[in-house]
């Protein structure tokens, strides 16, 4: 069983009995102790699983959003490169919506400022860059400030995505799986995120590989909503098929 197979029946576990125990997943996986504790490690950087005395405990149990502060320290250098692979699908001289969320922020981090294009976007972190780009022609969608993840959500942010139409939306998500959709903890998160991939020719959806197989409270888009996930490559090849079988071009940086 490869590393990757092990860490998605280990998340599995999890999420089923609430917790798990690293001797008792030695044994049922044949594996020493101590190469459950490196699974446990790196599913924690991943954000899948929070380590505990003996065991680890699944994130949904916690039931805290983490902060866009945190989110953005997580797995930093996959989020660059997933980043750098949506630079390729950027229409030059058009138009994007630009989601809040860390793996969307790494992608202004890296945009050309001279780059024609015209950019609406809710992430009050991503418009104070922005607005020092002479090439961005910047929309700023308002509404109420949600101080956990710096998005502006709410019947105003809603009601301004109803009157657009742009080239590109880029989206991210806290949970991605074939049954469940594209899913987030907050509930005017899922409407403006659900709006937004209304708004747009074209939805693509930045996410890393631990995201696979999370399901949160509220569901702002079914796979075949979206035209292309751009992820890394530590995605599981069998989870990759089912979701390109359920519609979106998989895409791996």
């Amino acid at each position: 069983m490869y590393a990757a197979e092990r860490q998605q029946r280990i998340i599995a576990e999890a999420r089923r009995a609430g917790r798990v125990e690293v001797a008792a997943l030695a044994d049922d996986l044949g594996v020493a102790t101590e190469t459950i504790r490196r699974d446990l490690t790196a599913l924690e950087r991943r954000g899948s699983l929070r380590r505990v005395h003996g065991g680890a405990i699944p994130v949904e149990r916690l039931e805290v959003e983490p902060s866009l502060a945190t989110k953005s320290g997580r797995l930093a250098d996959v989020k660059r490169r997933i980043a750098a692979r949506a630079l390729d699908e950027l229409p030059s001289g058009g138009s994007i919506i630009l989601d809040s969320g860390s793996t969307t922020l790494a992608v202004v981090e890296l945009l050309p400022p001279d780059l024609d294009l015209t950019v609406l976007t809710n992430s009050v972190a991503a418009a104070a860059v922005l607005a020092s780009h002479p090439g961005v022609s910047l929309y700023l969608l308002g509404g109420r400030v949600r101080g956990q993840t710096g998005a502006a959500v709410g019947d105003w942010t809603v009601r301004a995505l109803a009157d657009v139409v742009v080239d590109v939306a880029l989206l991210g998500t806290n949970g991605m799986s074939v049954s469940r959709g594209l899913t987030t903890p907050d509930q005017s998160e899922a409407l403006v995120k659900r709006a937004m991939v209304a708004s747009a020719r074209t939805a693509i959806v930045l996410t890393d590989s631990s995201k696979a197989g999370d399901a949160h409270l509220h569901r702002f888009a079914d796979l075949d909503d979206v035209d292309i996930i751009i992820t890394d490559t530590d995605l599981d090849d069998e989870v990759a098929t089912e979701i390109r079988s359920a519609g979106p071009e998989v895409v791996t940086a």
